[in-house]
Parts: C-alpha cells; structure tokens; sequence
C-alpha cells in the first residue's frame, strides 16, 4: 500500500499540462470518482484494523498533495495559455479615444450667457420651487389668472393663502423679483434656469424646458435702451445681418410689452418653412418693468425704471441649429448629441 501510494504521488507531481484540456485530464486521471485516488480509497478498506491509521493519514497526504497539484496545474495552465498569437500587437495604430460633446443646451446658454456678459450683465439663479408670491402675486398676475390654474402649473401645496402656495416655476422671473427685493438698484442681470408648464409634450412643447430672462432697473431706462439691447443679442448670436422688430403684446409685469421678432437667418427675410413664409421668427417676450412689479420689489416707480426680457432657449437651439423636435434635447439619443462636437 505504501510503495502504491508513493508510486502514485510520483505520478502527480510529474505530471505536465500544456492546456486546459490536459489538466481535465490530470482531474479525471486522479481525482474523479473513478480516478487511481479513489481505488486506493476502495483497497484501504482491505486493509487490517492494525494498519489502517498508519495508511490512512498517508492517504490523506496523498490526496492533498494530489489537490495542491491539480491546482498547481491549473494556474500554469492559464498563465501560459496567451499565445503570440493572443497578444496585442503593439505595432498596430492606436485607438483614438472618444470624446464627448456639449450638449446642445449647454452650448446655446453659455452662448447666450458670453453674450450678455459683454454688455454687463450678471448671472442670477434661484428656486426652482417657488411660491406664489414670487411666481405670480409680485409680478403683478391677477388673482383669477388663467396661468395659475392646475392646467398651466404644477403646484406641490396650497397655503392658508394663495400667495403661499407652492409650486414649480413657470419662469425665471422668479429670479427678478428675489434680486429686486434684496438689491438695490442698478441692476442689470440675466436668469437662466429650468422651468416647468403642465402642457402636452410634443414636437414644439415640453413640460420642462430652459428660459434665458433679463432685467436692467436704473433711473432713466427706456425703451429705446431695451431695443438696442435685443438688436445687439441678435447680431450676435444669429449673425451681423439680423435684425429685429418688436410687435405689441400683452405681459401682466411689463408694460408696454412686445413680442420679439428676428428676421429669418435661413431665408434672410424671403420666406420659408422655417419663418412660415412671413420673413420673421419670434424669439421671445419683452417690455418695460411694470410699476406695480418694482413696488412688489419695493424699488420707488418715481425713481427707477427697467425693463425685462426672456426667451426659451430650446427655442433659440432649434432655430440656430435646425432641430425641429424639441423632445431631441430630453431623449439622451447619441445619434443626436454627437452632431455638436466641435460646435
């Protein structure tokens, strides 16, 4: 038994394997239930009582070492199965690293905001939770507003009065009104953040979306100064050759307000798809800060005059890259986003 036992630990430890297939090999040779450790396993029971605790703990060296090889084999095995073949070929060109891009909005903001900047205005954000009060109430919007109805806002709670409810904004004048309220005049700053509306999504709406506002209040700002503000922000930013026109509208926080015209950049005021054959694309909303707005903010009327502006700027990134579905900037479509590197 013991001249067996010797033989067979001889046998495992010279033993080669070049593969993984050969180490199965060694398994099944000595391992498996039908493999030459479990024979010596079935004559160890032949074995006289005197004998078997001597054979035994021989045994069961044998079988660790047995494993301790199996194991040995295995490790070998998968160090040596990279051939030259599986190795890199350091010779071959490099992989040029895949860069991400802006994402478009991101682009169109840091745009609008350069732009602003070089005619000193600063940067402002706030809440995108509000109140009433700062949403509605101080920017001079009527108790009965349609606006403030739960098919135009997401509202969160109600307060014991309306002015204390809370909801989503639907603007960044949020933003005005909280700057107004804690500085003092001159001002002259641009918001731009996230809003929300409750309205079907669809190719030109979305219930979230990005607005760009701006106010300047200093003594003796007129209109003319929010004109040659929005004729500059157009050259800008949609060419030398733009230019604007201002239609009157209706806004509850300016007065007079107007609507924001540019002349299509496309068809340069000949008529296309793009500008419904009219020559002019609207951009946005403006007009003078309405008095009752600077004596929320409790800035003196008699004082300080001002004016706001605001525009989406989803609305500004499909017109100055031709994108005709505004669920493209919410759909996280590589497809899509690559076109903008290098923008």
């Amino acid at each position: 038994m013991l001249e067996q036992i010797e033989g067979l630990l001889k046998e495992a430890k010279e033993w080669q394997a070049k593969n993984a297939q050969e180490v199965e090999d060694f398994r099944l040779a000595f391992l498996s239930k039908k493999g030459k450790l479990n024979q010596l396993f079935d004559e160890f029971k032949k074995v006289p009582n005197e004998k078997k605790r001597e054979f035994g703990q021989e045994l069961n060296k044998l079988k660790g070492k047995i494993e301790e090889r199996f194991k040995s084999l295995q490790e070998e095995s998968q160090n040596s199965s990279v051939t030259s073949e599986d190795k890199p070929d350091v010779f071959l060109p490099e992989v040029p690293e895949s860069l991400g891009s802006l994402h478009p909005l991101t682009i169109t903001k840091r745009r609008i905001a350069e732009i602003f900047a070089r005619m000193g205005f600063s940067s402002e954000d706030g809440p995108e939770m509000e109140t009433d009060w700062y949403n509605f109430t101080a920017l001079n919007f009527p108790e009965n507003h349609p606006a403030r109805e739960m098919q135009d806002t997401f509202f969160i709670s109600k307060g014991e009065e309306q002015k204390d409810d809370t909801l989503l904004r639907t603007h960044t004048s949020n933003v005005q009104v909280r700057l107004m309220e804690h500085t003092k005049p001159p001002l002259r700053s641009i918001m731009v953040g996230r809003v929300y509306r409750n309205e079907a999504i669809s190719a030109r709406a979305h219930c979230q979306f990005h607005q760009a506002e701006g106010l300047y209040v200093d003594k003796n700002v007129s209109f003319k100064d929010l004109k040659d503000t929005l004729l500059h922000f157009a050259k800008e930013m949609f060419g030398k050759d733009t230019k604007i026109r201002l239609r009157p509208s209706y806004f509850p926080f300016t007065e007079p307000s107007a609507e924001i015209d540019i002349s299509c950049f496309i068809c340069k005021g000949e008529g296309c798809n793009i500008c419904k054959k009219t020559g002019w694309v609207e951009i946005g909303g403006s007009g003078m800060v309405d008095p009752n707005v600077l004596v929320s903010a409790g800035i003196d009327p008699e004082e300080y005059t001002g004016f706001a502006f605001g525009m989406g700027i989803e609305r500004i990134a499909m017109l100055k890259f031709g994108i005709n579905d505004i669920r493209l900037f919410f759909d996280n479509d590589i497809r899509f986003l690559s076109q903008f590197k290098g923008v």
